[in-house]
């Protein structure tokens, strides 16, 4: 049974002179170069309202683009009673809290058991929606907030969002070393050369940009608030790490894998808050208590602009 895939957006001006699949890529990072420029070939690409079938075309930037392709499911994932903690809920999307060790999508060595598996069990018409309405992906160790599109409309609009860097993505770490300032890290990353995986910067890597500032130090740790330009695999784990500072609870990049004890409970807060302007004129508070002791990260806030014009939204965990 094929899928079809509808997806559009608008090309970054970031992106001038970048082969046509390039760009796509980057902007659909779920869909890997090699079938987005399949789609391009078999004519299942516009651009500004015009058939592109040459994938080294090159693009200026500001391009309106429009995929309309189907795509095979050799595989039916099954429904599984999953527990998921929703924090807010509407006809459109869901924010859920995403515990440590739950991992998001299935993969190698993770058939089953995963959020996209809580989601079908939970919501069974999300079926109907590539990727079960995932649009991002937390790391298997990082906790905290996902939004997920429960219709194909809400997810195109996700999509495009998230391509023009209108959704915000915060995270709260504690990194390893006693750092004097916060900055940015902006180093490409891309899959490593022989640990296949696990990422690195490399200069033929995808965009990637981490903005951090400080927010408590302790004897030998920092606790840091990181905002993410791009969505990376494994992006703050690498780029902290690129920069001398691991994450604690990181075994991949370096990162020791428990803080000291007597600070175990000031890094990893247990209790947090979210808040979620839900429409033009509502706004909700909606609490929820977590424990975050020995993460890697958690996903504090988001926001966003929905579906529709006037429908804004910022979830916020404090």
């Amino acid at each position: 049974m094929a899928q079809r895939v509808q997806l559009t957006a608008t090309v970054s001006e970031n992106q001038l002179g970048q082969r046509l699949d390039q760009a796509l890529a980057e902007m659909f990072p779920d869909y890997s170069r090699s079938r987005i420029k399949e789609w391009i070939l078999n004519q299942r690409v516009l651009v500004n309202g015009q058939l592109c079938d040459k994938p080294k075309e090159k693009v200026l930037g500001g391009e309106r683009v429009a995929i309309d392709a189907e795509i095979d499911e050799e595989i039916r994932f099954e429904a599984q009673d999953i527990p998921l903690d929703i924090v807010y809920e509407d006809d459109d999307i869901l924010v859920i809290n995403k515990p440590r060790d739950l991992v998001v999508h299935p993969g190698a060595g993770n058939p089953d058991g995963t959020v996209l598996n809580a989601l079908l069990h939970y919501y069974p018409p999300i079926a109907d929606v590539p990727r079960a309405g995932i649009v991002h992906r937390l790391d298997k160790d990082t906790t905290g907030l996902m939004v997920v599109a429960k219709t194909v409309p809400a997810q195109t609009r996700l999509v495009e969002s998230l391509q023009l860097r209108e959704i915000t993505r915060e995270y709260e770490a504690v990194a390893i070393g006693h750092m004097t300032a916060g900055g940015t890290v902006n180093e490409p990353i891309s899959r490593h050369p022989t640990k296949r995986t696990h990422m690195s910067v490399h200069p033929m890597g995808k965009p990637a940009v981490t903005h951090y500032r400080i927010m408590e130090h302790f004897r030998v740790h920092t606790r840091l608030r990181l905002r993410l330009e791009t969505g990376r695999t494994h992006q703050i784990r690498v780029h902290m790490a690129h920069i001398t500072h691991p994450l604690v609870g990181d075994q991949v990049y370096g990162g020791r894998p428990r803080p000291p004890k007597a600070h175990r409970k000031r890094l990893f807060p247990r209790c947090v808050s979210s808040t979620a302007s839900a429409s033009c004129n509502d706004a909700a508070s909606l609490p929820s208590c977590i424990g975050y002791r020995n993460g890697v990260a958690r996903a504090d806030s988001t926001g966003y602009g929905g579906p529709y014009r006037c429908d804004a939204r910022r979830f916020r965990r404090t």
